[in-house]
């Protein structure tokens, strides 16, 4: 769960927390350097060895596994293989749940091949699989939030430093569990306009900069967090309708970042909540990233008594709306879903989820024999 939404990639500040509905990763070494990952939630399985020229497979599950393999081997020898089972507890996709298996598949690699490296080294290596490998030109905040997080405490973390603190949640924070709604759309982000919009955001910062009789940067270079905000202030009427709502995005949602980060530690949830529902509304509004199916779900969400706040994830194009909710209204909400959303999109009436999570500790090794 994250906020700071289409902000990390332009070096904005971003907060999140994990969530306890996990990707599993069970794993065992094998000696022949090949690697055999069987998945639960799809029906084939991949292998290949450590030896072979590694490719991105477009819609292929594998893909991430395989990238992981290429990219520790650029600084790595790997002698050790794995056997291993993946599975999700919510439906793919949307949820950080491309970066979260990732991060497993790194830190098994790891393990096995008594390969040490930082938490922050996982998080890059993990953004490269995604940003170079699958080629989304994403930014660290989903990666960093399956890393850091710790339970109870908000992540907030600088995309252009790297640097994060860990917030304590204030003690007059009301109980709260985290709804998340699986809009049953689950396409790959790189079938969808994802990649535009980070275009399109460069070009608006780019614009600005010509504006402001500035020095301009290779365009993939120029990143909005540099640009001054008196700059934008200044400029912003002229620049075209559509790079306007994008810049407007960015700026506006390091507002609710700093706002939010200082919400949680002063223990105001509906503060934090009417935040999270801003934010939303950007997404959709400013940089026009929704779909009609998640779009829906959110203004249900906007609209229900128990909802403190709520806004979609997976970028907006496809998987979850997510929200803070007072579980003691939690049927309540999950029925008035049932009734609405089914009926308005009948065709996926069957595919759609709400489910109910709490936050957790994230990336982490654990015994399974201790969960038997």
């Amino acid at each position: 769960m994250s906020d700071g939404a289409h902000s990390d990639y332009q070096g904005g500040a971003v907060t999140g927390m994990a969530l306890d509905a996990s990707v599993d990763l069970i794993y065992a070494p094998r000696e022949d350097r090949y690697v055999e990952i069987q998945s639960l939630d799809f029906s084939d399985t991949e292998l290949f060895s450590f030896g072979h020229d590694l490719e991105y497979i477009p819609g292929f599950w594998g893909s991430y596994i395989r990238g992981a393999v290429k990219v520790l081997q650029a600084d790595h020898v790997l002698k050790v293989g794995l056997n291993a089972v993946v599975s999700g507890k919510l439906p793919i996709g949307g949820l950080s749940s491309s970066s979260a298996v990732t991060t497993a598949y790194l830190m098994a690699l790891c393990d096995v091949n008594n390969i040490e490296v930082s938490k922050m080294d996982i998080i890059m290596y993990s953004h490269w699989v995604e940003s170079k490998f699958i080629c989304l030109k994403n930014g660290i905040l989903d990666q960093s939030a399956n890393v850091f997080s710790m339970n109870n405490q908000l992540m907030w973390m600088d995309c252009l430093t790297n640097k994060y603190v860990m917030i304590d949640k204030g003690a007059d924070f009301k109980d709260f569990e985290v709804i998340v709604v699986c809009s049953g759309i689950s396409k790959n982000l790189m079938g969808t306009d994802f990649n535009n919009r980070v275009e399109e955001v460069r070009v608006a910062g780019w614009l600005l900069l010509e504006l402001a009789g500035q020095p301009l940067p290779v365009l993939e270079d120029g990143k909005v967090r540099n640009i001054p905000i008196d700059i934008y202030n200044k400029y912003k009427y002229q620049l075209p309708n559509r790079f306007r709502k994008r810049a407007a995005h960015f700026y506006t949602e390091q507002e609710c970042v700093l706002k939010g980060a200082e919400a949680y530690a002063n223990g105001d949830i509906d503060t934090f909540g009417q935040l999270m529902f801003e934010s939303g509304n950007s997404s959709f509004y400013q940089q026009e990233n929704g779909i009609p199916e998640i779009k829906l779900i959110f203004d249900i969400l906007q609209e229900i008594d128990g909802v403190n706040g709520a806004h979609p994830s997976g970028a907006g194009f496809r998987g979850p709306v997510i929200g803070l909710i007072d579980p003691s209204k939690k049927e309540d909400i999950k029925a008035k879903i049932d009734v609405v959303y089914p009926d308005k999109f009948p065709a996926i009436k069957d595919v759609y989820e709400v489910n109910f999570c709490k936050t957790d500790d994230g990336a982490r090794f654990v015994n399974v024999e201790d969960h038997c």
